[in-house]
């Protein structure tokens, strides 16, 4: 069954100019959910308004979705998604969101942390580049967050942040010390990741202050709806 998790969304913005007020996003990551092959499955799922990848799936997985679904992608790559393989299958997905940057799905803005390094040779961590990234994001938001005109923004990853949904115990699934200072900066609503498998921890979905971190390993519901007024 695939996992469905609700937040109330604390701007009311992207909801203004839609007849449904909750916006619903798949959100995959890892391991293909054999579930969404079958079009009776994804028929019970009910309208989707955009598909997200947090890493390690083929792009033509995550082009299948998007078809099946009628909805628009956005992905950030994950350590194993790199090479002439990929780089071959990945004209079947639009680009992936790169490291820092910023994109729209219905209205909410997701920015996007991809493996750091993901195109050096190797696969090992780089936790520099991790601060790299980290940093670009909140240059990019600075401006309105300064004059009171920042909105919230969902972060989607690979690696989680560190004490967040990761593996503390495995030193190559323990999270991002630089994405837990950007968790702080920015306080998203949301932050969905991938890389840490079901396995290696006790909860798929954390509260950090006042972000929900969502492990989507496999695939998940994510449903937004405004905040009801105090």
């Amino acid at each position: 069954m695939i996992r469905r998790i609700h937040v109330d969304w604390p701007d009311d913005r992207p909801f203004a100019e839609r007849d449904a007020r909750t916006v619903r996003f798949l959100a995959v990551s890892d391991e293909e959910d054999p579930a969404l092959e079958h079009a009776v499955n994804r028929d019970a799922l009910g309208p989707i308004d955009g598909i997200i990848g947090c890493g390690d799936l083929e792009a033509t997985w995550l082009g299948f979705l998007s078809d099946a679904f009628a909805a628009p992608l956005v992905y950030v790559r994950g350590n194993h998604d790199r090479g002439g393989a990929w780089k071959h299958e990945s004209s079947v997905a639009p680009a992936a969101l790169g490291s820092g940057q910023i994109d729209r799905l219905a209205g909410i803005a997701i920015a996007g942390l991809e493996w750091p390094g993901v195109d050096l040779p190797g696969n090992r961590r780089r936790p520099w580049l991790a601060w790299r990234q980290a940093i670009s994001i909140v240059r990019r938001t600075f401006v309105g967050r300064l004059f009171g005109r920042g909105e919230p923004i969902l972060v989607i990853s690979h690696a989680p942040p560190e004490g967040a949904g990761d593996a503390a115990t495995d030193p190559y699934h323990i999270g991002f010390d630089a994405y837990r200072w950007l968790l702080g900066r920015l306080r998203p609503p949301v932050w969905l990741h991938g890389h840490t498998t079901t396995a290696m921890v006790q909860e798929l979905s954390v509260q950090a202050g006042s972000t929900t971190v969502v492990n989507v390993t496999g695939a998940v519901l994510l449903e937004l709806s405004p905040k009801a007024a105090d």
